[in-house]
């Protein structure tokens, strides 16, 4: 019994001398709570809204007022126009716009009833669904209201309109998800164990005494990953248009533009960890683990951004992945232009080119 209790103490001593094995134990769990415990979430809160009242009536002002108390909602400026109503879902920055018609309040007293028009941005169907099961909800308990305040039964009944995907199917939503998730995962594995690996065959003394240099071999680490993964892109793309019906609506050349930058940037965040790695199964595993689970619950493609605290939302920022499924959604769904989604190429450039100077970098320290 003293052995094996001396042999317990041993163990106890290896594990908790070993840091990586210590933030796998309790980092990582931690870490899981935290992002599924404030990320996951099935409720949609605070989502901006714009109200277009071409009746300005005491009954409508009464409604947006109901409407822009709830929780749900975020009525951030009034627009006039059906121009203005498109500009901002095109740029992505309402989920929904409620319209009321001219001489709403007079329909609604001669007649008994009225129609308010919501339109709703359907390239997310989980999130339109909900909000507009929300805003329907909303003007019903506003009928009620309206009805025991008068002799007569009085009904607004809500016109919904379901942009970009009107048949609320999920491929519209799943596509983009799938392909940031795919070429992130698959960019960042194959290249987390390409420099490792020379260490691991005894190739790198070969590396250290050729004539090439740093930048040579970089390039030359980084390029099949490159084709191979534009390659997976043009699949995926057919695949969706022949299987799923999901056609790229904009430019093509621009889709696969902002693509070879976010390959670029997977490419080099992979290129990071294996210089950094001691073993090709330390390097899968930090690439799997670190990237596969932000790029989840940080992208916006199971769960609304705008719904998580805001350390989440910062924290969002810095993970490409976020940043190139808006560019799929804007040019895929949407069929917008350069115009659209240029602070998305922008920042994908921003980080593709720093990480593959930063990995250079530290490449030429190691072949010192």
């Amino acid at each position: 019994m003293k052995q094996l209790i001396i042999f317990i103490k041993k163990e106890f001593l290896h594990v908790f001398r070993d840091r990586k094995t210590l933030l796998m134990l309790f980092g990582l769990p931690i870490a899981q709570i935290v992002l599924f415990g404030f990320a996951l979430s099935n409720e949609i809160k605070d989502s901006k809204i714009v109200v277009a009242d071409y009746s300005k009536d005491a009954v409508t002002t009464k409604l947006t007022d109901k409407i822009a108390a709830s929780k749900y909602f975020d009525v951030e400026y009034n627009l006039q126009s059906a121009s203005q109503i498109e500009a901002a879902f095109k740029k992505g920055t309402i989920k929904m716009a409620i319209v009321f018609p001219e001489n709403f309040a007079e329909d609604l007293m001669h007649t008994n009833k009225a129609t308010v028009q919501v339109i709703a941005d359907a390239s997310d169907p989980n999130v339109a669904t909900a909000i507009t099961n929300y805003v329907t909800q909303i003007i019903n308990d506003f009928n009620s209201q309206l009805s025991n305040s008068s002799p007569q039964p009085l009904q607004i009944m809500p016109q919904i309109q379901m942009l970009y995907n009107p048949e609320l199917r999920g491929a519209p939503n799943f596509v983009p998800g799938v392909m940031a998730l795919v070429l992130m995962l698959v960019c960042t594995m194959m290249t987390s164990v390409a420099i490792v690996k020379e260490k691991e065959l005894g190739t790198m003394e070969i590396l250290l005494v050729s004539p090439f240099k740093p930048l040579y071999i970089i390039i030359s680490k980084l390029t099949p990953y490159l084709i191979i993964s534009v390659v997976n892109l043009f699949v995926i793309l057919i695949l969706s248009s022949l299987f799923l019906d999901l056609q790229v609506k904009g430019s093509v050349l621009l889709l696969v533009f902002g693509s070879i930058l976010f390959i670029l940037t997977s490419l080099s965040i992979g290129l990071l960890l294996s210089i950094g790695a001691k073993t090709q199964q330390a390097a899968m595993a930090g690439s799997l683990m670190g990237m596969m689970l932000p790029t989840m619950l940080l992208t916006g493609f199971l769960f609304p951004i705008e719904n998580m605290p805001i350390a989440l939302q910062l924290l969002s920022n810095i993970v490409p992945s976020r940043w190139y499924f808006l560019i799929i959604k804007k040019v895929m769904l949407k069929g917008l232009g350069f115009s659209a989604v240029w602070k998305e190429i922008s920042i994908l450039t921003v980080m593709s080119v720093s990480l593959f100077v930063l990995s250079l970098r530290r490449f030429k320290i190691r072949l010192q």
